[in-house]
């Protein structure tokens, strides 16, 4: 039962939208929008993607997919865009951990006003943004739900403009009306990612792998990409969710050894062994990050503070309020989704 209204809690079943719903994606030709489309595609939905002329988008094409090409400062050509658009779900976003904090205020703080704009006046019913546990201050996690607010500052550029981000959507919900739901992902896996597991095996191969504190048995708040595509989906159908910030994860415990070990299992890689106290780990990356800042470097040092909080911190959120307002109950289990995905990868 829904908790404020003595209703059942909207799940995929009993609240259905239209069947020709129309949809645009930002961000259709990256990771978790890539996989969107597809889920779309299966839901018989209208689906259009909306991307920069520069970007990749052979897969989309191949797939049928109708294109707007425009850059995310033409203000004129995603008005034109929307107007046909029941749903805009914004995956698009400059992701990383280095680099001038204005360059990701710019991409995902700036170009978002400019889209948030675009739809006023517009017979939306729904615009879903994605952020991410990011926003939270950058420390142990023990439980933490949408009570506690985003950190009001960050070390890193991404996380600092994704607090932004969410600030100004909600803005435009509480000024302008626009339905717009906000949603916080933890570290988003899967097969196809291209950027963050990568990396990760690239540093077990090269045996650079460390557990900071408390030797790699803290909570590592993932997420996998299908459960998140199931959480999109109960928020564009529950009218419930416009306003509101949920946490999302897998809604078990993974600690970081059983995530990277699970890798190093599946690709033979070694295990990680050194296990620095948390507060030497800390002192390494202030020092590093200090040196890499005085140098300008464009490069991150391979100690910074993004990677720090991911291997050493505690990342334990509470998901309770998906549950109890969207429906939200992950249905791969953390097991079966990386298995799939380290097939991806052994492939």
């Amino acid at each position: 039962m829904n908790l404020f209204s003595g209703e059942p809690a909207a799940t995929a079943v009993n609240m259905q939208p239209k069947a020709l719903m129309r949809i645009l994606i930002t961000g259709a030709t990256g990771f978790v929008g890539g996989y969107l489309v597809e889920a779309c595609q299966r839901k018989g939905w209208i689906v259009t993607a909306l991307a920069r002329p520069s970007s990749d988008t052979a897969a989309l094409e191949a797939a049928g997919i109708p294109i707007i090409r425009c850059e995310p400062t033409d203000a004129a050509a995603l008005r034109k865009a929307i107007t046909e658009i029941d749903v805009i779900v914004n995956c698009a976003a400059k992701i990383g951990d280095w680099g001038p904090h204005e360059d990701y205020i710019k991409a995902n703080v700036d170009n978002l006003r400019v889209l948030l704009d675009a739809c006023k006046g517009q017979a939306l019913t729904r615009f879903v943004h994605l952020s991410s546990l990011g926003v939270y201050a950058a420390k142990h996690h023990h439980g933490t739900d949408e009570t506690t607010p985003a950190a009001t500052s960050h070390r890193d550029g991404y996380s600092r403009s994704k607090a932004l981000a969410e600030k100004l959507v909600l803005q435009y919900e509480r000024d302008f009306g626009l339905p717009a739901v906000v949603l916080r992902p933890g570290f988003i896996y899967g097969p196809r990612d291209r950027t963050v597991m990568p990396r990760i095996i690239d540093t077990l191969r090269r045996r650079a792998m460390r557990y900071p504190g408390a030797k790699g048995a803290r909570a590592l708040n993932t997420i996998f990409v299908r459960n998140l595509i199931d959480a999109i989906f109960l928020a564009i159908v529950n009218d419930r969710a416009v306003g509101q910030i949920y946490n999302l994860t897998d809604g078990e415990f993974v600690s970081k050894r059983r995530f990277i070990e699970t890798i190093a299992d599946a690709l033979s890689l070694p295990y990680p062994t050194l296990t620095p106290p948390y507060w030497l780990a800390w002192l390494a990356t202030w020092t590093a990050d200090k040196a890499a800042h005085l140098r300008h470097s464009e490069e991150g040092p391979a100690f910074n503070f993004p990677r720090l909080k991911f291997m050493g911190a505690s990342l334990d959120f509470n998901i309770d309020k998906a549950k109890r307002e969207l429906g939200y109950s992950p249905r791969y289990s953390f097991d079966d989704a990386m298995s799939e995905t380290m097939a991806w990868y052994q492939q």
